[in-house]
């Protein structure tokens, strides 16, 4: 069980990120993660924020100068996805990069086949994700409420299956992902209008640094 010590400084870290506080840069936040621990904290944040993806970024957070390092290179992959794809929304957090396709730009309603529209953007991703190799890629697929929870799951599980298997027949090393569904659980709008439930059906890439970066910034850092 997570002591409520733990918990208090797992919720402060989580205010911290998402503030918009003018005196610390989003390298600076990075290296700040470290404090709150590891994955059992991440989850407890991820769950305070109602943001599955914040507390899968936090939960893989190193901290500390390496923090600091990983937080530099993630400032410069996530500019360029959000150059260079359209239809993506992107956001650093902490170590992190979380990249939300709404589930229209991928999936027509209630379907898993990707649209061609779709193909295209994630093409565009696939080619930035093998531009920058040292990070591991969590797909989590996302639904509203409407229908069952188990057919929720299922069809969330699908969407993210699907564009997992579609960015490894492009060449996308099937080791650096990890496919996620989470029904609507995890909701980012109301489920009581129709922009909400729109808002809902999404899919999250969880982008985190994987070992091979950790220890090239903990070198570069002086933490070896």
């Amino acid at each position: 069980m997570i002591s409520a010590k733990k918990t208090f400084i797992a919720l402060a870290a989580a205010a911290l990120i998402l503030s918009s506080c003018e005196s610390m840069n989003k390298t600076q936040k990075g290296a700040a993660i470290g404090t709150a621990g590891g994955a059992a904290i991440g989850a407890v944040i991820g769950k305070a924020a109602g943001n599955a993806g914040l507390g899968a970024v936090i939960g893989a957070a190193v901290g500390g100068g390496t923090g600091a390092v990983i937080g530099k290179k993630m400032d410069k992959q996530a500019a360029e996805i959000e150059n260079k794809v359209p239809g993506a929304k992107v956001e650093r957090v902490g170590e992190g990069i979380v990249v939300e396709f709404n589930s229209k730009i991928l999936f027509g309603f209630d379907q898993s086949k990707l649209s061609a529209d779709a193909k295209q953007n994630l093409d565009k991703l696939y080619t930035i994700l093998t531009e920058y190799p040292d990070t591991d890629i969590e797909i989590q697929g996302h639904t509203d409420n409407t229908g069952t929870e188990a057919y929720n799951q299922t069809l969330s599980e699908r969407r993210a299956g699907e564009v997992s298997t579609y960015l490894k027949s492009k060449g996308l090393a099937s080791n650096r992902i990890k496919v996620v569904g989470h029904s609507f659980h995890v909701p980012i709008a109301s489920n009581d209008t129709p922009e909400g439930r729109m808002e809902n059906r999404r899919v999250n890439f969880i982008i985190t640094a994987n070992d091979k970066m950790v220890n090239d910034a903990k070198k570069e850092a002086g933490e070896n």
